[in-house]
């Protein structure tokens, strides 16, 4: 837990000496004013928070503010971080992972760029040292390059790979990829998808036709769908996000590259405008650093 919140706090550097480190000087000794309600507006909405969150959550602060007769800046601190951490409720929600079952079935989705295939890798490496068996179907068919890169990050970490040859069926692969999990004792399927087709229509059609697979050969799978987020992009991501949501059963959020931007505000956009969770935050570039979303040291991180 002590890693986990280190890890959190780390990749969130860049955030805190950026605009949440405004914040935290502007929430200083001084008087409350109008001026101060804006200025801290500015800057949440700079942090990528985005609009909508931000202003529901000034005015949340100001009733609390005025409720509380809290006349100094540095009273507002506290109020926030309980605001901030209202915002992320549901991120604690038990993952399918812990529920033991004969095979799992994880479905990862995302544009390209956004660091899908570097994060399934580190969710097999972070699961293998968890003691789970896991294998990996390249269901990205559409780029030659995706499956050659998931086979290399497979050799890496040790996990067997799944994979057609490039334009293939990405449901073929998925059926196949189930049936040698159960000739080989695995109880972990990763599966890759297409971050992009000829057309959005075909790219969330074929993501469909991928769960139908799934479903139909493992009782309720796919058990977990989550959606990678390229932090760095801000709400261009939440726009993304939408897409997916809008075309698959999106369950939660894997927030990649976090540790590269300063506008970590973006987490809790995530979580009020789309209703998902984030699951894991990507906190670098080795396999290790993916860290389970803490939303409790999510939130110190940002002002500590």
């Amino acid at each position: 837990m002590f890693r986990r919140s280190r890890a959190i706090k780390d990749s969130l550097t860049k955030t805190r000496r950026g605009f949440f480190g405004q914040i935290k000087g502007l929430l200083g000794p001084s008087e409350i004013t109008d001026e101060l309600w804006e200025e801290l507006e500015e800057l949440l909405i700079l942090a990528d928070v985005g609009v909508s969150t931000t202003v529901k959550l000034v005015e949340r602060l100001r009733e609390r503010v005025a409720g509380g007769n809290i006349r100094r800046a540095d009273g507002v601190t506290a109020l926030l971080k309980e605001e901030l951490l209202t915002l992320l409720d549901g991120s604690d929600r038990p993952l399918a992972t812990e529920e033991k079952r004969m095979l799992t079935i994880i479905l990862v989705v995302g544009a390209n760029g956004s660091g899908k295939t570097t994060s399934i890798a580190k969710l097999a490496y972070y699961y293998q040292n968890q003691g789970w068996r896991v294998m990996l179907a390249a269901a990205d068919t559409f780029r030659a390059a995706a499956i050659d890169q998931l086979k290399i990050w497979g050799q890496r970490v040790g996990a067997e790979v799944i994979a057609h040859t490039p334009g293939a069926d990405p449901g073929a692969v998925v059926y196949d990829a189930i049936r040698a999990t159960i000739s080989r004792g695995v109880d972990l399927l990763i599966v890759d998808t297409a971050g992009r087709l000829h057309t959005k229509y075909n790219l969330m059609e074929e993501l469909k036709k991928v769960r139908g697979v799934a479903a139909k050969q493992v009782h309720r799978a796919p058990h977990e769908t989550w959606l990678v987020l390229d932090a760095t992009t801000g709400q261009n991501a939440l726009s993304q996000a939408r897409h997916f949501k809008d075309a698959v059963d999106v369950t939660g959020i894997i927030l990649a590259k976090l540790d590269g931007t300063a506008k970590g505000g973006i987490a809790f956009a995530v979580a009020r405008e789309l209703g998902l969770p984030i699951r894991f935050i990507g906190t670098g570039e080795h396999l290790d650093d993916l860290a389970e979303f803490d939303a409790g040291a999510f939130v110190e991180g940002l002002f500590e």
